[in-house]
Parts: C-alpha cells; sequence; structure tokens
C-alpha cells in the first residue's frame, strides 16, 4: 500500500427538503459531520441531486433573503439558475458555471431557475455551498462573481482520461478563476474511459470529496457511488482515485481552516452571538438594503 491520504469518514445526505419551491436539496454540510468546523472554511453544503421540474409559468426559487458574514457558491450541472440582489448584481449560470457570492457585510439576494427552464421544466442539478469569510473580512464590501465553464481552469488528464475543471484555488500548477479570502482550493473532476487522477492538497487542509456521477475506487481500496461524502484525515499523503465504470464526476472541497469562533444563525455566520443580535437588528432597521429588486 502506498502512502495515501487516510479517509476519516463516508457519509450520504439525509432526506432531501425543499428550500423555497425550487430547489429540493439534502443538507450535507454539516449534517453529516454534525460539527460545523471540521470541513472549515466550508460550512454548509446543499446538495441538489438530479431531479426534473415540470414546466411551470411561475418561475420556483428563493425570494429575496439576507446574509452576511459569508460567501454563497452556486454550482450548475445540469439546468439553469438565476441570482439577482440588491447591489445591482444579476447573473445566469447553466452546467458548468458557477455564482459566487460574498455577503460579507450584509446582502439580499434571490435565486430561481432562469426563465426559459422554469417554462420548459427540466432537470436540474447543483450545489450551493457557504464559504466562511475570516474575522476581519466579514464586515468587507459585498460583491459577486459570475464564472463561467470558460473561465475555469483546465487541466487535461493524459490518454484522455478526462479533466479537472478549476473554481477556485490551484490544481497541478493551474489556478482556477474565483477570487478568495483564504487560500482553497475547489474543483470538479470528470473521468472519463474508466481513467484515474493522483490528487495532492496540503495536510493543513481540510479535504473532503462528493462523488456527483458514477463509481470510484479511492486509494485501491474501496468503492464509493454517487451520493458518497468521503472527509479525509488531516495528513501527508496522496489521493488516488479511479472510475470504476466509464464516466465519473466528484467534486473537491480542500481548504486552509479558519481558527476562529463560529457563531451561525438563520441566514448570518459570524463569530459571537452579539454580532448575530446585531445583524438581526439591522435587518429590522432595513441596513440590508432595499427587498424590491
Amino acid at each position: 500500500m502506498k502512502d495515501y491520504r487516510s479517509i476519516d469518514n463516508v457519509f450520504r445526505g439525509p432526506m432531501p427538503h425543499m428550500v423555497g419551491d425550487g430547489f429540493k436539496v439534502s443538507q450535507y454540510l454539516p449534517t453529516g459531520i454534525g460539527d460545523i468546523r471540521r470541513l472549515s472554511p466550508f460550512l454548509v453544503l446543499d446538495y441538489h441531486a438530479p431531479y426534473h421540474y415540470s414546466p411551470s409559468s411561475i418561475r420556483r426559487g428563493v425570494d429575496a433573503h439576507p446574509h452576511r458574514g459569508f460567501e454563497t457558491v452556486t454550482i450548475a450541472y445540469e439546468g439553469k439558475v438565476e441570482h439577482h440582489d440588491n447591489k445591482g448584481n444579476h447573473g445566469i449560470i447553466g452546467p458548468g458555471d458557477v455564482q459566487w457570492m460574498t455577503a460579507a457585510s450584509g446582502i439580499m439576494h434571490k435565486e430561481y431557475h432562469e426563465a426559459e427552464f422554469s417554462k420548459n421544466g427540466g432537470t436540474l442539478h447543483m450545489i450551493q455551498l457557504w464559504v466562511n469569510l475570516p474575522s476581519d473580512k466579514k464586515m468587507s464590501e459585498p460583491k459577486y462573481q459570475t464564472l463561467l465553464k470558460e473561465d475555469m481552469g483546465v487541466v487535461n488528464l493524459e490518454n484522455n482520461q478526462g479533466e479537472i475543471s478549476i473554481i477556485a484555488g490551484e490544481v497541478k500548477g493551474v489556478k482556477g478563476a474565483a477570487s478568495t479570502f483564504t487560500n482553497l482550493n475547489m474543483y470538479n473532476v470528470n473521468l472519463k474511459n474508466n481513467g484515474r487522477v493522483i490528487l495532492d492538497e496540503p495536510s493543513n487542509f481540510n479535504t473532503g470529496m462528493l462523488v456527483l456521477k458514477g463509481e470510484v475506487k479511492v486509494n485501491e481500496d474501496k468503492i464509493y457511488k454517487e451520493g458518497d461524502f468521503i472527509v479525509y484525515n488531516n495528513e501527508e499523503g496522496s489521493i488516488l482515485v479511479e472510475a470504476i465504470t466509464e464516466e465519473a464526476l466528484f467534486i473537491v472541497l480542500s481548504g486552509e481552516p479558519i481558527y476562529e469562533p463560529i457563531a451561525a444563525h438563520g441566514p448570518f455566520i459570524m463569530n459571537t452571538r452579539e454580532e448575530i443580535y446585531k445583524a438581526y437588528e439591522d435587518l429590522r432597521e432595513d441596513k440590508f438594503g432595499i427587498t424590491d429588486f
């Protein structure tokens, strides 16, 4: 056996629930690990497994709601999702695209099915992550990044074994598209022709991976299938992933932990309870801005 990075935990998400009327998701993080700090800076992961929505004349989704203290990252695999916020940002993402919203000091946003997708119906497959911000950035100015598939950093694996699409950070010398506040790597790996890949993440990074399609064997040992989330121990060692099916897709989340207190309640993630109270007070006093946008 080679010096592989060992596995700490493997789990599947709980029964899915609806967020608004447009997103049928299973909350993998922190539900599956219990401790919201275990995969810091990744605090929440809602996984929307492939689900077919019938045509609708009314757009499904989530209406205007606030956030403060972190970033939301929406990754599309099938279907189209639209974003608006009260800072004037707007974006539409489809397969391979990402919306990266830095809520920071406070923002109101809404997410819903894109108009034509809603009208025609179709399959939606996506992830939404909540990524923590360090305390000195929590009250910075909000911002928004639309990251299209063609913007991503790409590593083509040899012998047509697939590719790595890098959303953020750096993999095998290739940088991702997103601007981040802390050191993290976020990327999709699409293995083809029963391909294989060796991944090397810093030992101090919290590292996990979610299988999105097909089946994979990890470290020449066990086989994992769609919906399995694998948490790795924080230690030296490579990760070998081999596709057992003709094609396999998985996302890797790996980041330097933020070693700061976490106070989380509703749509806010801060460092203290007092900061949470202040967020709700600011919301009551309309300091998050307009809600009609």
